[in-house]
């Protein structure tokens, strides 16, 4: 296993092409896909033959950056992935956040401790200087997760669709979260996670 990133209850691995069946798994609960496809699950021939491969080259375009699947230390169990990939309309040291976790990992605090370390290590070792995350305006759940690891809105945005998602009429966040405000947060009281 090519661990990327642990942190005290998660290993970040890469994807394999073994990790098919996991994704299938993931990509088809209609609660995980809610605020991406409206619940509509993205069918196995997609994974393996666009997702999976798109994962894939990630890692020998991008070092440092890309999709990980995350899996439990403890148990370990797949629970989902992260990504932390080059923002598409960004600077070229600005990059996104994202994570896509089971029903089973939800209110546990694992999207928090990923969403933390990439941001550590992508402000510490890939000389990145703004994070940005985006969900639904009605996903609470997500934008918890985002303020918990430190990033604050910044704007909210109405996105046209091919596919209108129930509620997307309340439009999409986008949080951000920059090098310095990072910095001064880990020299200040309560910083986190400890260093």
């Amino acid at each position: 296993m090519q661990v990327f990133l642990e942190t005290p209850r998660l290993v970040l691995r890469r994807f394999t092409p073994a990790d098919v069946d996991n994704l299938v798994s993931l990509n088809a609960d209609p609660d995980v896909m809610r605020f991406l496809t409206g619940g509509i699950p993205t069918g196995r021939d997609e994974i393996e033959n666009e997702l999976l491969p798109a994962f894939l080259g990630y890692y020998e375009r991008c070092d440092g950056y890309g999709f990980w699947a995350a899996i439990e230390k403890r148990t370990e169990e797949f629970l989902g992935c992260f990504y932390l990939t080059p923002h598409e309309c960004g600077a070229p040291d600005e990059v996104e956040l994202g994570f896509r976790l089971r029903k089973s990992a939800w209110g546990k605090g694992y999207a928090t401790e990923g969403a933390r370390a990439l941001i550590r290590r992508g402000f510490t070792e890939s000389g990145v200087q703004c994070i940005v995350a985006d969900t639904m305006a009605v996903n609470i759940a997500s934008r918890r997760v985002l303020e918990k690891a430190g990033l604050k809105l910044a704007r909210t945005y109405h996105q046209p669709g091919p596919d209108p998602i129930e509620d997307g009429e309340f439009g999409d966040v986008e949080y951000t979260l920059h090098r310095t405000d990072w910095e001064q947060d880990q020299a200040g009281p309560g910083a986190w996670p400890p260093a």
